[in-house]
């Protein structure tokens, strides 16, 4: 099945569901039905190998299974075999639910994963999703074939791009926080380039797609070769997003994934025996750009002092994840991040201080940034915004400098957001490989020239396109504008503090 087929058979699935069922929310109930689909279609065709291979009858090797769960990837109970499902005439909500929930009971790797959806839900006294709908579903499903030699490993990612491309829109923020678009996860997988026996590491992964890529990448570059395997590490904070992360790393087989869930900055889950971080060869994340929720006493006393470089203000963490993923990088680790572009400038070439600006500073004065790459506008989809990535390099190759890409040009137009071309993917990753400078796409500047320039490190300032630097964009305006709030507010509260000691004002 091509992507195309694919494409088009999943958008017959969602129309079913079109009218009961908010559409930001087919994917919930879709997706675990394919994973059901896909795992049972797995099932069938491990029974016939092993048949084959101890010359055995169909009945006699379901019975050998039971007792020897090995021989199988996932042990799939009768009641979810699709054969099964398909012959359920009524009362199929129930079923559904109650045959996801005992796979999840035979296998226990996948509780909390696949058995969390209710088909059997009620609303106002009436089904949420009615039987006729349901049966309608289970057919169209059952149209196509989702075994070993059927379809790509890739099945539940392409059908997650694709839900979510179609259908995010109305789900206003939510559904871009916890998803990269797939061309944006490939540049960051090659830029990392990940070797034999590394850990990597996201630590707000959504579903997966970051981690999956370099996964993918690292197969693809070493399928000749026996070398040791990448081991993956990824937390979450939703529950759902979480479940689909899971769903996404079993469908594609990756043997050594430990997905947790948690809010991150409040409560890692990768530790050592002694309580201090786990510490990683590589970090890959998009966390949610400008996120609010964090206090000063929160950043201050952090019980793994992660952030030493300085306090982000109230108004946008993302300097609070950058600190974090630094803490969590070995030695010689290296990580890529995708945050909006603001991250990069704010606060550059105000008078007085900014809290961003200082924590960027400490970075910059180490010698910690490799390169800022300026995306394209209207890849993702929670924003028009264009975001870029950042990466930061404990070992650098090249001792103060800083490659910055402006690779805004380089995307096709599709609906309902812009592309990352193949070709434009290439183009940055071999301006990073070779350290090189292009006329109107890149340029590489020294610690010297960003102290200079007040530690601005958007790449639109250097590398013009059209000769003309880009306006700020309303959200970073907003954030730079509450930022600048806050700071007013401290110093107000300085201020009083100061004349009541001097006996001027009473409280």
């Amino acid at each position: 099945m091509d992507i195309k087929e694919l494409e088009n058979w999943l958008w017959d699935i969602a129309s079913i569901l079109r009218g009961p069922v908010e559409a930001y929310n087919y994917k919930d109930y879709i997706l675990p039905l394919i994973f059901l689909k896909r795992v049972s279609d797995v099932f069938e065709d491990e029974v016939k190998r092993v048949a084959v291979e101890l010359n055995e009858s169909k009945e006699k090797v379901l019975e050998i299974i039971k007792t020897s769960r090995k021989l199988v990837r996932f042990y799939v109970p009768e009641s979810a075999r699709w054969e099964n499902i398909r012959k359920q005439s009524t009362n199929l909500g129930e079923y559904l639910t109650s045959a996801l929930r005992e796979l999840a009971r035979e296998n226990p790797e996948l509780e909390g994963v696949v058995d969390r959806v209710d088909f059997n839900a009620v609303v106002s006294g009436q089904r949420l999703i009615d039987e006729d709908r349901l049966k309608e579903v289970i057919n169209k499903l059952s149209q196509k074939r989702l075994g070993l030699e059927d379809v790509e490993p890739d099945i539940m990612g392409r059908a997650y791009e694709y839900l979510l491309r179609k259908f995010a829109d109305g789900s206003g923020q939510s559904a871009g926080e916890f998803y990269t678009p797939k061309e944006v996860a490939i540049t960051i997988a090659k830029l990392l380039d990940p070797e034999p026996g590394m850990k990597v590491y996201d630590p707000c992964c959504g579903s997966g797609g970051l981690l999956i890529k370099c996964h993918l990448y690292f197969k693809e570059k070493y399928k000749h070769t026996k070398v040791p395997p990448l081991y993956f590490y990824g937390q979450e904070i939703n529950p759902t997003t979480y479940a689909i992360a899971k769903m996404n790393i079993i469908i594609h087989d990756i043997q050594h994934a430990y997905v947790k869930l948690g809010d991150t900055l409040k409560s890692p889950a990768f530790k050592e025996k002694d309580g201090s971080l786990m510490k990683f060869d590589l970090v890959v994340a998009n966390p949610p750009w400008n996120q609010k929720g964090y206090t000063e006493e929160f950043y201050r006393f952090d019980p793994y002092k992660r952030f030493e470089f300085g306090v982000p203000p109230k108004e946008s963490a993302d300097w609070g994840w950058l600190q974090h993923m630094y803490a969590s990088l070995k030695d010689k680790g290296r990580m890529a991040v995708v945050l909006d572009t603001g991250s990069v400038s704010r606060g550059s070439g105000n008078a007085g201080s900014d809290r961003e600006k200082e924590i960027r500073k400490k970075f910059v004065d180490r010698d910690l940034i490799s390169a800022v790459i300026l995306l394209p506008e209207n890849l993702f989809y929670n924003t028009t915004a264009p975001g870029v990535i950042i990466v930061i390099d404990k070992d650098k190759k090249h001792k103060n400098e800083i490659l910055l890409i402006n690779a805004s040009q380089l995307y096709e137009k599709e609906r309902p957001k812009n592309r990352l071309t193949e070709e434009g993917i290439e183009k940055i990753v071999e301006a990073y490989r070779e350290w090189k400078e292009e006329e109107g796409f890149s340029k590489i500047i020294t610690k010297e020239i960003a102290q200079m320039n007040d530690y601005n490190l958007s790449p639109s300032r250097y590398v013009a396109v059209g000769g003309e630097e880009k306006v700020m964009d309303l959200e970073e305006a907003v954030v730079e504008l509450l930022e600048a709030e806050e700071e007013r507010k401290e110093t107000e509260e300085r201020l009083k503090q100061i004349l009541f000691s001097l006996g001027l004002i009473r409280e």
